[in-house]
């Protein structure tokens, strides 16, 4: 072959691959096994930009590496199918979600396919097949049917805690439940109907139906997650979420608080994931107090970290969706209270947190009686307090607490101060919670920090106002969706009674529905099918389960993920255990990986996996920008007369390196605005700085609200296709600026990988975007780099073929620069593999080959070692030159060729000679001298003697293989 046909090789391994099963793995236990795993992908109808692969190419050569190191590798891959998207473009079009998901996996895996990985697709998955979420449904029944030990700190079957409950009772039972669960005696339980059991035992079942506060979005017809909504808009489509109580089921994952906490210590995971995670489940350890309620029974209790500091409140704040406000409201308060109400429960817990700017709050007209001082206090409303965490009440310390400051100093409410000494005051920089001594605390009064804590939950445990406690801010997951496209709850009621359906009638599928859009009445889309019943004639649940439910688990099918009889077989489960190396971005840092952790450690409490950890080693990748090609543009005003503006138009762009200022004086808004990468039709230099020039006909093309704009440029204007000059020398050519962003389709910035692949082809692809930088570092895409990578394989291919096509490739006998220069390679990819270092490897290549090129290597002995170590990165270009040195098994049967330090050591070396502390000659000298000789020789040279001559050699140090140092007088 004269030349490297890239598209013809790439076809024809991808074809043979497919054809041969060539990445298809089995269970064979006489290799030790490596697990490697993305993120799998939601199949979304943009399919693949250039962003998306980087992780998918890390993990492809991380895992043909290890095949090449001898490890029975599993690096299968599936699609996350179940998801928003393609359920809204059912709602909008009547297309059922299978036929859009159907197509929208098709065009990922053509794209998957053409960039050659290594993927087992004999192990495919999809979240939305009903063999697949067959076994998620199972494992939503183990959840229901299990309770959790607090004691002995695992899940346990629901029987257990029946066989408990039928001879002690609840009274001595230390189990994950409920807050406002009712103690029963064994009597009581014995005395319960069936019904009455089952509504009991709902408050310890770690899957249960629950009334709780939700994000609710009108515009999708569902619940949303915490993580789901930002800045009181859906993630997804920007609609508005309102807070909303239903009945919906609810994972008991606050269960597993500490085993979450603590199972982080043992992860090869970076520090910040593991931070995001300590910080999400928020371990505090404190107190609750009792604040009793002026003229009431009623009694507020509240959770604090700082008892200590209780001499110091000076008003209590409540939660909006405090259950027991309506009866602490006084009448005079009542319209503000329900107007302040409403509009808080609209906002998202996670906007509430994260908003520390806004402060708003509401009185309710009650005070409550500080139990330790006797004084009354107000109790606010305040939508910093969450009623989620705690107890949906704050005891508000202003000299301590800095959202309390605020609050106090906003609303002109006291400020008590209760510590003293250097960095106590909260209205200096230095200020510091914990420091100084008490004041103004009664029986505290002089005590350290420290020490008052330990005094004050004591007496408050004496005198029966409050108790010590463990707290989180971790919330039991909401695990119902309003909605079609998702996994159906394996439930049936009976007389109002969620029951579980056997296994046997498992998978319960979607029906299907007239409209994929709730009912007319606001009941979820299940509610529409027909006969949605059990055979008796019960109804099946209409919710279904949230996005994540399929992902929690799936890592594990991948194990064995043809078998019909089990999630996965005891055999495959235990000989692949867990996944050794997962890749995928932080964004699921408090998602995905939290809940995928519970289900693990779940599974494992009830012996059918035997880890209690998912992923071993998570690694973060960055993410590819796109380079945005951005236009200012002015728009006037609407009400202003447009025959009156400069241009005749609305709208007015404003080409880069023209000042917009002053160009029209009418009133006017000034927005940047996103163009079609592809629409870039040239280049400028300005300040040795290249930007890019737009074709303003195409543009207008583009959109047609840009027909009639004005297009401001150096040397005049454009308008309707028309170039007016301003008489001067300036340019014509319109300048757009660029930004580095987010690749996304809104943006216009989005590069395609199958326009690269077909210029350039899959393994030049695969180099450059490692190439780019770091794995776990952010970078922006540059096409322009790539050119020199695409002419690096051309010299790949040019050690084994002659620009004639003729094989030069011979059987003679290795130099020693060129097997140092192969053992170079061989160590340094060898380690940058391991170390997920692959950008360092790229240029070593290079290095490698031009070193070959320049010393005219065409030798087997060197060639065939050095495909073997570019087989991981290139693998399409590597097969054809493997196959060519006329082996008849694939390269990925090969072995990774181990590096000889003899051969990395050089016969000669460059020997610097001092005199007196200054270089006056450099040698080259074998490394295999003694002391003696190399003095000899040194002194002997010409160059040395002329520093020498008429003066006395006082001292000679050799300091062997480095340098010499010569002192003379």
């Amino acid at each position: 072959m004269a030349d490297y046909n890239f598209r013809a090789i790439e076809k024809k391994w991808q074809d043979k691959w497919a054809e041969t099963n060539a990445y298809k793995v089995s269970l064979d236990t006489s290799k030790p096994k490596f697990y490697v795993l993305d993120m799998f992908p939601y199949p979304s109808g943009a399919g693949l930009h250039v962003g998306h692969p980087l992780g998918y190419i890390a993990s492809d050569i991380y895992s043909r590496f290890k095949k090449l190191k001898g490890f029975n590798v599993l690096h299968p891959m599936g699609y996350d199918s179940f998801g928003l998207p393609a359920e809204q473009y059912a709602i909008q079009t009547g297309q059922h979600p299978v036929v859009t998901t159907e197509a929208n996996t098709a065009t990922y895996r053509k794209q998957l396919d053409n960039i050659g990985f290594s993927f087992d697709w004999s192990r495919e998955v999809r979240t939305s097949d009903p063999s697949y979420y067959k076994w998620t449904q199972w494992i939503f029944g183990l959840l229901f049917n299990a309770w959790f030990d607090n004691k002995e700190q695992k899940a346990k079957p629901i029987i257990e805690l029946e066989a408990y409950l039928d001879s002690y009772g609840s009274q001595a039972l230390d189990a994950a439940a409920d807050e406002d669960v009712s103690q029963i005696t064994a009597s009581d339980w014995k005395a319960f109907s069936e019904n009455e059991k089952a509504i009991y035992l709902m408050n310890y079942r770690l899957a249960f139906l629950k009334d709780t506060t939700v994000n609710w979005c009108p515009a999708l017809g569902t619940v949303l997650a915490n993580e789901e909504v930002k800045d009181g808009v859906s993630e997804r489509g920007g609609y508005p979420v309102i807070r909303k109580n239903m009945q919906q089921w609810c994972l008991r994952i606050t269960a597993y608080s500490e085993r979450l906490l603590s199972g982080l210590d043992n992860l090869d995971w970076s520090d910040a994931v593991k931070e995001m995670q300590r910080n999400w489940i928020g371990k505090s350890v404190g107190a609750t107090v009792h604040f009793p309620v002026q003229n009431s029974e009623q009694n507020i209790t509240v959770f604090t970290t700082r008892v200590d500091t209780i001499f110091g409140v000076t008003f209590l704040s409540l939660a909006p969706e405090y259950e027991e406000l309506e009866s602490l409201v006084t009448p005079e308060q009542k319209a503000a209270v329900t107007e302040y109400v409403n509009k808080a429960k609209n906002r998202s817990e996670r906007d509430r947190m994260a908003d520390v700017k806004t402060i708003s709050g509401v009185f309710t007209g009650s005070y409550a009686i500080n139990p330790f001082s006797g004084e009354l206090i107000p109790i606010w409303i305040a939508d910093y307090v969450l009623a989620g965490y705690g107890t949906g009440a704050v005891m508000a310390v202003p000299c301590s607490d800095t959202r309390d400051y605020a609050f106090a100093k906003h609303f002109n409410l006291p400020i008590i101060q209760v510590q003293e000494g250097a960095n106590t005051d909260i209205s200096q920089p230095d200020f510091d919670p914990k420091a100084g001594t008490m004041i103004n605390s009664g029986f505290l009064n002089g005590l350290s920090v420290k020490e008052s804590i330990i005094t004050a939950i004591n007496y408050a445990v004496e005198k029966n106002i409050g108790t010590a406690k463990v707290n989180f801010r971790f919330r039991d997951a909401i695990f119902s969706r309003q909605r079609y496209w998702g996994e159906p709850f394996p439930i049936y009621y009976k007389d109002g009674i969620p029951q579980l359906m056997d296994n046997a009638s498992l998978p319960l599928e979607l029906p299907e529905v007239d409209a994929f859009k709730p009912t007319e009445t606001g009941e979820p889309p299940l509610a529409r099918a027909q006969n949605w019943n059990t055979a008796e004639g019960n109804p099946f649940e209409t919710n279904t389960m949230p996005g994540w439910a399929g992902s929690s688990w799936y890592f594990f099918r991948y194990m064995d993920a043809q078998n019909s009889e089990a999630f996965a077989s005891p055999e495959a489960l235990a000989y692949w255990k867990q996944v050794d190396l997962y890749i995928g971005g932080t964004e699921h840092a408090t998602g995905h990986l939290l809940y995928a952790r519970f289900w693990t450690k779940f599974l494992y409490d009830l012996g059918y996996v035997n880890v209690d950890e998912p992923f071993k080693k998570l690694v973060n990748q960055g993410m590819i920008q796109g380079v945005s090609e951005k236009a200012t543009a002015l728009v006037i005003n609407s009400e202003y007369p447009i025959d009156s503006t400069p241009y005749n138009s609305r709208m007015i762009f404003v080409s880069e390196g023209v000042n917009p200022e002053g160009l029209i004086t009418v009133p006017h808004a000034k927005i940047d605005i996103s163009v079609d990468i592809n629409l870039v039709n040239g280049s400028v230099t300005i300040n040795q700085v290249k930007k890019s020039t737009i074709d303003i006909a195409a543009l207008c093309a583009w959109r047609k609200e840009y027909a009639d704009a004005a297009f401001v440029v150096e040397g005049g204007y454009w308008k309707n296709n028309t170039f007016y000059s301003n008489s001067t020398e300036g340019s014509d050519k319109f300048i757009t600026y660029q930004v580095v962003e987010k690749m996304s389709k809104s943006k216009y910035n989005v590069v395609n990988p199958d326009e690269i692949i077909e210029r350039y082809g899959a393994d030049t692809f695969r180099l450059y975007e490692m190439f780019l930088g770091p794995l776990e570092q952010s970078k922006p895409w540059n096409t322009n780099g790539i050119e020199g990578t695409y002419k690096f394989l051309r010299k790949v291919w040019r050690l084994f073929y002659s620009d004639e096509g003729n094989w030069l490739v011979t059987d003679e006998k290795a130099t020693a620069e060129e097997l140092r220069a192969l053992h170079k390679l061989i160590k340094k990819v060898g380690e940058d593999v391991e170390n997920l270092s692959f950008n360092t490897s790229v240029p070593a290549f290079m290095m490698c080959v031009n070193e070959l090129q320049t010393l005219g290597c065409h030798k087997r002995e060197i060639l065939e070692p050095l495909t073997i170590v570019l087989a991981s990165y290139a693998p399409h270009i590597t097969e054809e030159l493997w196959e060519a040195l006329g082996n008849n098994t694939s390269i990925t049967q090969a072995t990774y060729p181990e590096w000889n330090q003899a051969y990395l050591e050089e016969s000669t070396y460059e020997c610097p000679v001092s005199i007196n502390g200054k270089t006056r000659a450099k040698l080259t000298l074998p490394r295999n001298l003694s002391n003696d000789e190399v003095q000899a020789i040194v002194l002997a040279d010409e160059q040395v003697q002329k520093f020498l001559e008429g003066k006395e050699v006082k001292k000679i140090i050799v300091v062997p293989n480095r340098i010499v140092n010569i002192a003379i007088g």
